[in-house]
């Protein structure tokens, strides 16, 4: 693993989740249950880790414990601004966007580069472009 992996917490929804963004990112995934790992904060099917790995995007993430704060995204975005060429980043634009909020479409922009942003279906916020090529 290298860089920055994003770690979500939601709200009992983390193999959904998870196997969503297996199905638009690729990789592997990887989903550990509370009983399996001993804990005993939460439903013993509840996911306790789970891990995107292998693929162009990594992410992992849990269901909340009993005391863990849900995941909420104010004043920022997961970024993955020229992670992928132009007709994949595309397709992740529109994947990430059903039934999720487009904020701001996926467009040309002034300066010459592409981007849009939008909220996905779990509340998390992506900000997703690329350059021409």
């Amino acid at each position: 693993m290298s860089g920055l992996i994003p770690y979500l917490l939601f709200p009992g929804n983390a193999a959904e989740a998870l196997r969503h963004y297996e199905s638009i990112f690729g990789g592997t995934l990887h989903l550990f249950d509370y009983a399996s790992a001993g804990r005993s904060d939460g439903p013993a099917d509840a996911i306790a880790h789970g891990m995107l790995v292998e693929g162009p995007v990594e992410i992992a993430g849990a269901d909340a414990g009993a005391a863990d704060t849900t995941v909420t995204m104010d004043g920022m975005f997961f970024s993955l601004l020229g992670t992928a060429d132009a007709a994949t980043l595309t397709t992740w634009f529109a994947a990430l966007g059903d039934d999720g909020e487009v904020i701001d479409a996926l467009q040309k922009r002034p300066w010459g580069d592409y981007d849009g942003t939008l909220v996905d279906r779990y509340g998390v916020r992506w900000l997703i472009g690329y350059q021409d090529e």
